[in-house]
C-alpha cells in the first residue's frame, strides 16, 4: 500500500510530475538542452522574485548549502542555526577547512535581528548563512526584519536556506538583499528529490572569485560561469528528467498563482495549528511558526512509532521529531501540491487512531 506522505520531504508528487521525468532523454550539450534549462531559470526568477541568475544542481539542497558557505567565505562565516540544519550548514564549514563561528538558538526560537547585527558589527564576517524554515521545530525566522540589518552590512554575502520553504511561503529575494537563496526539489516545489536550485547575486559571484580553494563540483564560480557564457550549459552531466518534470511543475504553479499558492500553505498550516492546540501543544514560538511544517509537542506521551504504524494501515505517514525532539515532539508537513482537504482528512484519520490507542 502506498502511504500518503505528510511528511517534510520527500512530499507527495503528482502523477503528471512523475510523468514529465519519464520523457525521453535528449544531448545535454544540445541547443534544446539550454532552452529548457533557460526556460526553467526565467520561470524561477518570477517565483522567487529576483532578477539575479539561477544555478541547477543535480544533488539535495545541502550540495549548494556546501557549495555557497565554501565558495563565498574569504574571511569567515558567521553561521545562525536555529535547529538541525543550521548545524549541518556550520558542520560543512567545518569539515571544509572554512573559517565558521556558529550562533545558536534555542530550539525552537528564532534567529533574531538583533543578533544577527551584534554579530556583524566588528566586522569578522564576510558570509552570513541563516535558515529560512526549520524543519526539525517547524521555526521560521523574520527575514524582512533581518534584511533591515543586512542592509547595514552591504559588503556581506547573505545566504538563505530556503530549502523547505521556497514554493510554499513568498521569499522575495532581491527585495530582501539575499545573495545565494537555496532550495530543492523534494519539498514545496512538489517533485522528486534529487535537484537544488539557486539564485545567486552577481556580488556573490565576484567575491567567490577571491577564494582560492572553492572545491570542483559545487563551485558556484564554474556553475554560474557556464550558465551565464554557455548558454544555461553546466560543467557536468545535469538530471535532464528532474527539469523536465521540473519546467512542467513551473508552470502548474504559475497556473495556481503563487500568491494563491502561499495562501494556500497559510490555510494548511492554520489548521494543523487548531487542530494541535486542541489535542497536544506546539512545540516552539507561535511569533515565527512556519507554514509548511508543524512541529507538535508529544504531551499525551504516545507512542508515536504506534501511531505512525496505525496511520501506515490507513495509508498515511506523518513524521516524528528530529534528533534531540525525536519523540518528544512529532511533525506533520503542509506544503507543495498538499491541499486543505487532504490535511482535513488525515487530521480525521488521526483522531480516529487516538482514540483506539
Amino acid at each position: 500500500m502506498h502511504k500518503k506522505l505528510f511528511i517534510p520531504g520527500p512530499v507527495e508528487v503528482r502523477e503528471d510530475v512523475l510523468a514529465g521525468m519519464a520523457q525521453p532523454m535528449i544531448g545535454h550539450r544540445t541547443k534544446a538542452a539550454s532552452a529548457l534549462q533557460k526556460g526553467i531559470s526565467d520561470k524561477l526568477r518570477k517565483l522567487m522574485y529576483t532578477e539575479n541568475e539561477m544555478i541547477l544542481s543535480t544533488s539535495s539542497g545541502s550540495g549548494l548549502m556546501e557549495g555557497a558557505v565554501r565558495s563565498c567565505t574569504g574571511k569567515r562565516a558567521a553561521v545562525f542555526s536555529i535547529g538541525a540544519f543550521g548545524d549541518r550548514w556550520y558542520k560543512m564549514a567545518q569539515a571544509n577547512n572554512v573559517p565558521a563561528d556558529c550562533f545558536k538558538a534555542e530550539l525552537g526560537q528564532a534567529t533574531l535581528p538583533e543578533e544577527v547585527d551584534k554579530a556583524l558589527q566588528g566586522g569578522m564576517y564576510d558570509v552570513v548563512c541563516i535558515t529560512h524554515n526549520e524543519t526539525a521545530t517547524g521555526v521560521t525566522n523574520p527575514v524582512y526584519d533581518i534584511a533591515e540589518v543586512m542592509k547595514k552590512y552591504p559588503e556581506v554575502v547573505w545566504c538563505l536556506d530556503a530549502v523547505s520553504s521556497l514554493g510554499g511561503a513568498k521569499i522575495e529575494v532581491d527585495k530582501l538583499g539575499v545573495d545565494v537563496c537555496i532550495t530543492s526539489t523534494q519539498k514545496c516545489l512538489g517533485l522528486p528529490p534529487g535537484m537544488s536550485i539557486a539564485s545567486v547575486s552577481e556580488k556573490a559571484y565576484l567575491n567567490a572569485q577571491k577564494v582560492k580553494f572553492r572545491g570542483l563540483y559545487f563551485d558556484l564560480v564554474e556553475l554560474y560561469k557556464f550558465v551565464t557564457e554557455r548558454d544555461h550549459q553546466y560543467p557536468s552531466t545535469p538530471s535532464l528528467s528532474h527539469m523536465f518534470a521540473l519546467d512542467h511543475q513551473l508552470d502548474r504553479i504559475m497556473e495556481e498563482g503563487p500568491e494563491v499558492r502561499f495562501e494556500r500553505h497559510a490555510k494548511m498550516a492554520e489548521m494543523v495549528r487548531s487542530w494541535a492546540g486542541l489535542n497536544f501543544a506546539l512545540y516552539s514560538n507561535e511569533k515565527y511558526l512556519s507554514d509548511t511544517v508543524t512541529c507538535i509537542t508529544n504531551t499525551r506521551e504516545i507512542s508515536f512509532a504506534e501511531l505512525n504504524k496505525a496511520l501506515g494501515e490507513r495509508g498515511y505517514m506523518i513524521s516524528n521529531g528530529y534528533g534531540a525532539l525525536k519523540d518528544k515532539t512529532f511533525r506533520i508537513a503542509h506544503m507543495a501540491d498538499t491541499t486543505p482537504k487532504d490535511i482535513r482528512e488525515l487530521l480525521t484519520v488521526i483522531d480516529e487512531v487516538l482514540t483506539e490507542m
